[in-house]
């Protein structure tokens, strides 16, 4: 098939040189625009090349089979790169990670021996783990499970643990193995899986709950509480010395709905390491976002079929991600409008001319794509139609298109949470865009594509808040329930978003945490 499409262009193109057939022959194409009578320069497809930087500045460990994974090397094909340079000691500690997670993963050796601490429930011995463990427990949806997935494993980086991952819930099926050789999967036949439904501030095991109980008996594994309804207890997880002491605990597993990083840079303990790991404090995200999360073949095949048939060909890019709490009947043009005024305050939009049927532009036409994310279908078909039956007032050609629009969130659907995954990577390979307030699918959007989005202030009242958006400063995720604990004083506090000068009060939700590079504004 290679060398028919080789000798097809050829002859399309005239006599080529033999160098030449071999450059197309070692060519990846996304896209072969339709011959046309008369074929200028600019018309010729141009061949795209893998690149040669497909670790992402080393950011990316080598050894994997890429036929396994397809993502994980050709998503630089669809996107400029990242946007920001990984700093060398994060790197140096990805690879000690690395060998870390292989020394100690699923089924080696030392995992094993460690798992027989758990099986025999009797006291021991601190010094008898060598392997540490932060187990991620799924909870919630998938853009919170992205993101506190995340968070656990940054959490593993500052602690020397492994991390290991709820296989329950699709994510075999969504993710490509992010660590060479070791898995990064909970085995299925671990002593105490079925208990994580369980979970919960009740847990005896549970750290708040042997707090608030007065229990300091060191057992083989502890439950970490860390919701958005966690309480002073469970919170202390923030303080230093309460890390002093889950040091001492071979097994963490841990259940959030929360991207709970912000908090970890407020611990004095990790302040040091976190400081060489990010010296640029907003690409936390960036960065092990695109570390970890590469969608596997089957959702990679649904990102790039859309990208090529929709996307490619657009001169711009704009994505628009639509997440609306309150639905109620009559919101829906309240939202509608929000929309339409802060794409056209922003200029992300060119305005329609309503008064003349054809607008002439002078030039070569610019072509804008427009991806809509949204569980409905009304706000996709409201836009469409107003480019459809009105020209724009400068000439642009302007296409919308929504992948799906399923109506309501399906949590833990397999085919739902395929398409999700899909439509957040989509909207990261956009070049401009527009997110609402409190998303965790737009955060991981922003996030992955190193992208300072216009987010949409959260819809309240019956009315559109002016101004409707606003332009984020970071590209961090927003902690939606942060601590707010005091750990000196053991009091409450809502002094944390000025402890640090990296940390900083949400603009979409006032009580949140959110990182920032001190010189963002």
């Amino acid at each position: 098939m290679v060398l028919t499409l080789v000798f097809s262009v050829a002859i399309v193109f005239g006599n080529l040189p033999p160098d030449c057939l071999w450059t197309l022959a070692e060519a990846r194409f996304f896209h072969v625009k339709p011959s046309e009578a008369t074929v200028s320069e600019d018309d010729i497809p141009r061949p795209v090349i893998m690149p040669k930087d497909k670790l992402l500045g080393g950011l990316l460990p080598s050894g994997f089979d890429e036929t396994s994974c397809l993502s994980r090397y050709e998503s630089l094909l669809y996107i400029k790169g990242l946007r920001h340079k990984p700093s060398s000691y994060l790197i140096s500690r990805l690879r000690r990670y690395e060998a870390l997670h292989k020394q100690c993963g699923p089924y080696t050796e030392l995992y094993n021996r460690t798992v027989d601490l758990i099986k025999s429930g009797d006291q021991y011995s601190t010094s008898s783990s060598v392997c540490n463990y932060v187990i991620w427990v799924s909870f919630s949806g998938l853009g919170n499970r992205i993101l506190t997935l995340t968070s656990a494993f940054l959490y593993a980086l500052l602690t020397n643990r492994v991390l290991l991952v709820d296989p329950r819930v699709n994510l075999p099926d969504l993710f490509c193995e992010p660590f060479p050789q070791v898995s990064w999967l909970l085995p299925s036949d671990f002593p105490i899986l079925d208990q994580f439904s369980t979970f919960n501030q009740k847990s005896p095991l549970s750290y708040g709950y042997m707090v608030r109980n007065n229990k300091s008996r060191i057992h083989p594994f502890m439950y970490l509480h860390l919701n958005h309804d966690y309480d002073g207890q469970d919170k202390l997880f923030f303080c230093d010395t309460d890390q002093t002491f889950l040091k001492k605990i071979p097994w963490l597993f841990v259940k959030s709905n929360n991207y709970y990083v912000p908090a970890l840079f407020l611990i004095p303990s990790f302040e040091q390491e976190l400081n060489n790991l990010f010296p640029e404090k907003g690409t936390v995200f960036h960065f092990l976002g695109r570390y970890l999360f590469h969608p596997t073949n089957s959702v990679w095949g649904l990102i790039t079929r859309y990208y090529q048939a929709y996307l490619a060909n657009a001169d711009e890019k704009i994505g628009i991600q639509i997440r609306v709490f309150d639905l109620g009947v009559g919101n829906f043009k309240y939202v509608l409008d929000q929309i339409l005024a802060c794409t056209a305050k922003e200029n992300l939009l060119p305005r329609v001319n309503p008064n003349e049927p054809i607008v002439n532009s002078s030039g070569k036409t610019k072509t804008i794509s427009i991806l809509m994310t949204s569980l409905s279908p009304r706000y996709f078909e409201e836009i469409r139609n107003m480019y459809w039956e009105n020209p724009t007032v400068t000439g642009e050609i302007v296409s919308v298109y929504q992948p799906s629009h399923e109506e309501h969130q399906q949590t833990e659907k397999l085919m739902h949470d395929r398409k999700a995954w899909a439509e957040m990577y989509l909207l990261s390979l956009t070049d401009k865009l527009v997110t609402s307030a409190w998303s965790t699918f737009g955060y991981v959007a922003q996030g992955l594509g190193g992208l300072k989005p216009w987010i949409l202030y959260k819809f309240e009242n019956g009315t559109v808040h002016n101004p409707p958006c606003f332009r984020d400063m970071s590209l961090e995720p927003c902690y939606h329930s942060p601590p707010n604990y005091d750990c000196k004083k053991k009091t409450g506090s809502y002094n944390t978003g000025n402890l640090v000068p990296h940390v900083r009060h949400c603009k979409d939700m006032s009580w949140g945490l959110k990182l920032f590079d001190q010189n963002g504004e």
